[in-house]
């Protein structure tokens, strides 16, 4: 084994992704960093290379913190590794291939971006007032395409979605774009909702019911969206579909509770009576579809494209 392969490190190379784009998803940067690692490890047999996969993967999944966009990533990349290491009888080719059509793989899904944004642009209407939720790279991007490729006039509204308030990066990106933007308290939605004309937000993940987790807030969003009468769309890439299926707003994996404790004290470390968390589940009912670079899907379609990813 050469040096290059003792030193591989598969979460600082996730990391080292990560820094040097900062337009890349988490689970991209996952994808991109199990490529690179078959490339540097270079498995002799079939058998090998699934193992070296799992454990890769299994080391990234406790490492980094709000895994849930990063186990889809994962979970995607071996069923890739699956279906093609069973499509060459010979080794030698197989592993060549596995690398090659891994970086086109890689490729696809940082195209999926400009797809989701596409297939959302027939959403967004001259004189829309359009309620976000937090920072999204995807849906930053449809509202930019929207703005600067077809003209259309619009204005937004942002929460400032405490406590990353990463609703403020939001704000500052579409004022940068020349789109109209004010930013609200995230208790201010209820007042603002019945000028609102429709609400997009991203995904953390999208669980098997259709149902999103995403940055904390964004199911009371929905249920005042349902009540309203107003369009809640959600707005992600297909490599973002995970095999969870969450049962309630807090109905989210052990070890993510956990991460979101620690982060917690982290980030509020002079509000020692403040307890809060970052992520929170939206189930299928409020959400009135997903704008991804499959299409428009209706929640329940979600289940169906996992089910052709995993099972066919």
């Amino acid at each position: 084994m050469s040096n290059k392969e003792e030193a591989f490190d598969i979460t600082k190379t996730y990391l080292k992704f990560l820094e040097e784009d900062h337009d890349l998803t988490m689970p991209i940067a996952a994808i991109e960093s199990l490529v690179t690692m078959l490339r540097v490890k270079q498995p002799s047999t079939s058998s090998e290379l699934i193992n070296l996969v799992k454990s890769n993967i299994d080391t990234l999944k406790r490492s980094i913190p709000n895994a849930i966009s990063l186990s889809a990533g994962c979970d995607l990349f071996m069923r890739f590794v699956l279906r093609n290491t069973n499509l060459y009888r010979d080794w030698e080719s197989c592993k060549t291939n596995l690398v090659e059509n891994g970086e086109l793989f890689v490729q696809r899904a940082k195209e999926s971006r400009e797809k989701s944004a596409e297939f959302g642009i027939p959403f967004i209407k001259d004189d829309d007032t359009i309620l976000v939720h937090s920072y999204s790279r995807v849906v930053y991007h449809l509202l930019l395409k929207a703005r600067t490729e077809k003209l259309i006039r619009f204005r937004v509204i942002v929460t400032e979605s405490r406590p990353t308030e990463k609703g403020y990066h939001m704000a500052k990106l579409l004022r940068e774009a020349d789109i109209p933007v004010e930013v609200i308290v995230d208790n201010a939605v209820g007042y603002v909702i019945h000028k609102v004309d429709k609400i997009l937000v991203g995904a953390e993940g999208v669980a098997e019911s259709g149902g999103i987790i995403n940055h904390i807030g964004s199911y009371q969003i929905g249920c005042l969206a349902k009540t309203n009468n107003k369009p809640f769309y959600v707005v992600t890439e297909s490599h973002k579909f995970v095999r969870l299926f969450p049962l309630a707003p807090n109905d989210l994996p052990d070890n993510i509770a956990k991460i979101i404790e620690d982060a917690n004290s982290e980030e509020l470390k002079d509000r020692d009576h403040l307890k809060t968390h970052l992520i929170d589940f939206t189930p299928h009912e409020y959400i009135t579809a997903l704008i991804t670079d499959l299409g428009v899907l209706t929640p329940s379609a979600v289940s169906e494209e996992l089910i052709k990813v995993w099972y066919d």
